[in-house]
């Protein structure tokens, strides 16, 4: 299937992924702490994604505080809408487009190419010659997407990865193996008395990662690079758990970004958790309303809920955020980058980035204290808490001091 790349690129040598400017914003709190390129669905993120059907290793045009972090070559070049993830057909029409040209779908601009990316707006290419792609695509524009299409991604990436490879397999004879043919293994994988099956999606597991006795897992399902799943853990399918990550309990239809545990009892169901997050033992999601209606999320351009149109969401959270034990989270709730949940009940369904508290009141989680945390969080995973990264929490910091109005209900 991936044979299908095409590497004529408009003899270009520097891709860039642009943040689309009326999307960024309905994927916070993800895209507090990186461009939407740098989101993960799927098994791997969407830079990745590129990178490999471009060849080379794309940069991002985002937010200024973010550019230190995320970089991006200063010469001609491609630019691609970061929301988008590529597959052969939409490559091909990128790749066939010329420096007068622009690739549409609908109002939304999909590629361009820019002498000065330095200079980029969207609506310059609104002056070049209308391109209307005509194909399949996915495009993550809201949250919920990234679980949504999920699925998807995982069957897509999988292709990606593993066309014309051998598997490690798996040697161990008590694991129980159905459609082995689905599933690839990594050199490095550990896998002891577990059982997975992939009759109804393909398994990934990466390298260097650990499958515990007991663990039950149900494809489409991706574990990245490095991390664990526990003992007795029960994956249902159409779950990511992304790279130095510990998933345990009961998940479904999960992504997890990456370096971030739920390695505990307790069950979590079309949720999205970003990087550096821990969820504390037998901490529970809810993912259904009693009344089966519509879930509502909060929405960061509206300023208050909007409905989702699922029957089924629940936790979006963002980076370095973490509960305490036994929390629980209400159907469809969404928490900011820097937060810390605890406590008895439920705690409202919006919690603002560097929250401190739970159902009984909240206060602010200031930065130096959450600074001791993130730098021995990371630690432990060998990372450095840089003053790149300070810099990109503390104007977080600033830019949600409007929402941490605690007598004022969200």
């Amino acid at each position: 299937m991936f044979s299908e790349r095409l590497f004529y690129f408009c003899d270009m040598d520097n891709v860039i992924l642009f943040d689309d400017s009326g999307i960024r914003g309905s994927l916070l709190p993800f895209t507090f702490t990186r461009p939407i390129a740098d989101i993960r669905v799927g098994i791997l993120k969407i830079s990745e994604k590129w990178e490999k059907y471009a060849g080379i290793k794309p940069g991002f045009l985002t937010q200024n505080y973010l550019s230190k972090k995320f970089t991006y070559q200063k010469s001609e070049a491609i630019l691609i809408n970061g929301a988008f993830c590529p597959n052969p057909q939409l490559w091909k029409a990128i790749s066939a487009l010329d420096h007068k040209q622009a690739l549409w779908i609908n109002q939304t601009l999909i590629a361009v190419q820019s002498g000065d990316p330095s200079n980029f707006d969207q609506d310059i290419a609104k002056e070049k010659q209308r391109v209307e792609f005509e194909g399949e695509f996915t495009l993550i524009q809201k949250t919920w997407n990234i679980f949504e299409f999920n699925a998807k991604e995982i069957r897509a990436d999988f292709d990606l990865l593993t066309s014309g490879r051998k598997s490690a397999g798996i040697s161990d004879p008590n694991t129980i193996i159905y459609n082995e043919s689905q599933i690839f293994v990594e050199e490095g994988a550990k896998i002891k008395a577990a059982v997975l099956n992939a009759e109804n999606g393909p398994i990934y597991i990466g390298k260097n990662t650990e499958i515990q006795e007991g663990a039950l897992i149900r494809g489409p399902f991706a574990l990245c690079e490095g991390s664990t799943v526990n003992m007795g853990a029960k994956m249902r399918g159409d779950t990511t758990v992304g790279p130095h990550s510990k998933i345990g309990g009961e998940v479904s239809n999960s992504v997890i970004f990456g370096f971030s545990n739920k390695g505990h009892d307790g069950f979590m169901g079309n949720s999205v958790l970003g990087e550096w997050c821990n969820l504390g033992a037998d901490t529970n999601t809810s993912n259904l309303k009693n009344n089966y209606a519509a879930v509502k999320v909060w929405d960061y351009i509206k300023g208050g809920f909007s409905n989702t149109g699922l029957q089924f969401c629940g936790l979006m959270m963002g980076d370095h955020s973490k509960s305490g034990i036994n929390t629980m989270f209400n159907t469809g709730t969404v928490v900011g980058v820097g937060a810390n949940v605890f406590g008895d009940g439920y705690p409202r369904n919006f919690i603002p980035s560097f929250s401190w508290g739970g159902a009984a009141g909240f206060s602010t989680f200031q930065v130096n204290k959450f600074e001791e945390v993130a730098k021995a969080v990371m630690k432990r995973r060998g990372l450095e808490y840089d003053e790149v990264e300070k810099e990109i929490i503390q104007k977080v910091f600033e830019l949600t001091k409007h929402y941490r109005i605690w007598d004022k209900t969200l």
